[in-house]
């Protein structure tokens, strides 16, 4: 899923680290705690205005900082050593409930930030699967977060290009400072990047992404405001963003692609393994180590291996695993579509076909409207299916982003799980319902932890029963092969960025373990190649609140209500795992 897109493209994550209470403070603070937070949230949103623009805050749809410069960096830095000191002065003992937890909270956002500025991840700006030119594009299309509903929409566009006509030159000053310095894209992922910019720096201006806006301009707009918006738009294009796109697949090509690595973990970079090692506590919120990761990764990857062989004899496959997955890829029963609307229908199917079960298992459910649509064409070659959160007012939906590259070959092998993962009541629920809920500090509902909201999600897959699907057992298989595939990230990002496997390797090992088609399987992995971390999210998370439903069914019998565990686990918003252990374990 996508979230707090600005914080995930500038790579301003979040690392593990400790929350402990802090001791009284003999400096009295100037503000009540509340509003203290909710200046932090404000001159956070500057700071990070695309969060602003996602959640429907529109005051500042026209800025895009510069997050690859030295002064924004220094910036940042100062912004949260300031809050680290006013956060000094609250006695966290005198604070209560939701208190202690913005409290435990904010710590951690200040600390692990400012731990973050130490690696120089501004020197590797660009990748083929989360970076701002991206979600620039997606954005551009008018089918996103970016409202283009008043002339000052288009306004405030054409200023935010700008900026990002000046962040994609200072991506390329940057980049060649890492060719320098040793910090380099694998080849692999540079290659991908070339269709995407050559893409962009060619075509006729109307019928250029960019223009998209021009195209879907209200007709209450006077003759004038038209005329002026489309010749600043064709401007846009043709001066600014056509030569820049330009500049930048040139760098690609000529400089950036010849030196490039042929290694592909972020191991074999300077202060690689410590940054990997900063990554995995980033995104699993534990102290978890990479070797531990991996250990963990391979014993879940035997257990979901012997529940597969369950299901391969139920349906009466004589042959072994590995040939099982051959022949699911290839089964053309699960590959019934021939146009992509079909493929839509199918998940609204599965919508249908749940509702009258989730009111079993949940007794709260969003305000937030929600929708199923194709991934744009631009992105779809190197998309994977993902979520969109919508408005804090519900103004724009929550949507489920499907990539269809081919409807013919599009197997529905998994499409219940990916369902439950990515919509309902995975990443729609969970998100919603923590946008929607105001008595959040306002800084906390759209908060974003991987191990939470991933592993959250990888959760609701195995309540597919409970909500009346996996009746057909190659649904089950999916489920199965999802999980799989969660457990198999465990083993091959780790492997890749902390044990020096090579990118064939990573392949060949999900291969042999689940039944993704190989198409996929290597999107997947040079998505893990950009993103070093963020795959281990999932499964952690995961069996952290499958433990937590356990411990809880154990201890209270006959009395456990599982509407009431769902509400505890989600009426607080995106928590570290810690946290989110401690509030459950100590009432």
């Amino acid at each position: 899923m996508r979230y707090s897109v600005l914080l995930l493209t500038t790579c301003c994550c979040l690392l593990w680290a400790a929350c402990e209470p802090s001791s009284p403070q003999k400096n009295t603070p100037d503000l009540p705690f509340a509003d203290m937070l909710q200046q932090f949230h404000e001159e956070k949103l500057k700071l990070f205005p695309l969060e602003a623009t996602y959640a429907g805050d529109h005051r500042y749809n026209d800025l895009l900082p510069n997050t690859l410069t030295a002064a924004y960096r220094t910036e940042l830095g100062a912004f949260y050593r300031r809050y680290q000191e006013l956060l000094g002065k609250y006695d966290r003992s005198k604070l209560h409930g939701e208190e202690q937890i913005s409290h435990d909270i904010l710590a951690w956002e200040c600390s692990v930030n400012l731990e973050q500025l130490n690696f120089p991840t501004h020197l590797l700006p660009l990748n083929q699967f989360e970076c701002l030119h991206l979600t620039m594009g997606q954005l551009a299309s008018g089918a996103g977060a970016q409202p283009f509903k008043t002339v000052q929409d288009y306004d405030s566009w054409l200023k935010r290009v700008d900026q990002f006509v000046a962040w994609c030159d200072t991506a390329v000053v940057n980049m060649r400072t890492g060719m320098t310095k040793g910090f380099v894209l694998p080849k692999a992922l540079a290659t991908k990047l070339l269709p995407q910019f050559a893409e962009l720096a060619q075509g006729k201006v109307e019928t250029h992404l960019y223009y998209s806006p021009i195209n879907m301009m209200p007709a209450s707009f006077s003759a004038a405001d038209q005329a002026r918006l489309k010749a600043a738009y064709t401007g846009m294009i043709t001066e600014k963003l056509i030569p820049t796109f330009s500049r930048v697949s040139e760098f690609l090509n000529n400089e950036y692609l010849p030196a490039c690595r042929s290694t592909s973990g972020i191991y074999d970079t300077p202060l690689g393994k410590a940054y990997y090692a900063h990554q995995a506590k980033i995104y699993t919120t534990t102290t978890m180590t990479p070797d531990e990761i991996f250990d963990l990764g391979e014993q879940e990857v035997a257990r979901i291996s012997t529940e597969m062989e369950k299901v391969k004899t139920r349906v009466g496959y004589t042959g072994d695993l590995k040939s099982f997955f051959d022949h699911v890829r290839n089964k053309k029963e699960l590959m019934p579509f021939t146009k992509p609307e079909e493929v839509i229908a199918n998940f609204e199917a599965i919508h249908e076909k749940m509702k009258p079960n989730l009111v079993k298992l949940f007794d709260k459910t969003p305000k937030t409207a929600f929708q199923v649509k194709r991934t744009e064409a631009f992105r779809e070659a190197s998309a994977s299916a993902e979520y969109v959160q919508g408005t804090l007012d519900g103004s724009r939906p929550g949507t489920f982003y499907v990539p269809i590259p081919d409807a013919k070959t599009y197997n529905v092998l998994s499409d219940e799980d990916l369902f439950l993962h990515e919509a309902i009541p995975g990443h729609h629920y969970q998100i919603s319902l923590q946008q929607e809920n105001t008595t959040l500090p306002a800084f906390r509902r759209t908060l974003w932890y991987s191990a939470y909201g991933e592993g959250w999600a990888l959760y609701t897959e195995s309540l597919g029963e409970e909500l009346g699907l996996y009746q057909d057992p190659y649904q089950y298989f999916g489920m199965l092969s999802a999980e799989m595939h969660r457990a198999i990230r465990l083993v091959v990002d780790a492997g890749m960025h902390y044990k020096g496997w090579t990118r064939e390797q990573a392949i060949q090992y999900s291969l042999d373990h689940e039944a993704e088609p190989e198409a996929s399987i290597v999107s997947e992995i040079e998505r893990y190649m950009a993103w070093p971390g963020q795959a281990l999210s999932y499964k952690v998370g995961q069996l952290k609140i499958r433990e937590l439903r356990t411990k809880l069914q154990q201890k209270q019998g006959d009395k456990f209500d599982v509407r009431a565990f769902h509400n505890k686990v989600l009426e607080s918003g995106c928590l570290p795992l810690k946290v989110l252990e401690d509030l459950m374990t100590n009432d």
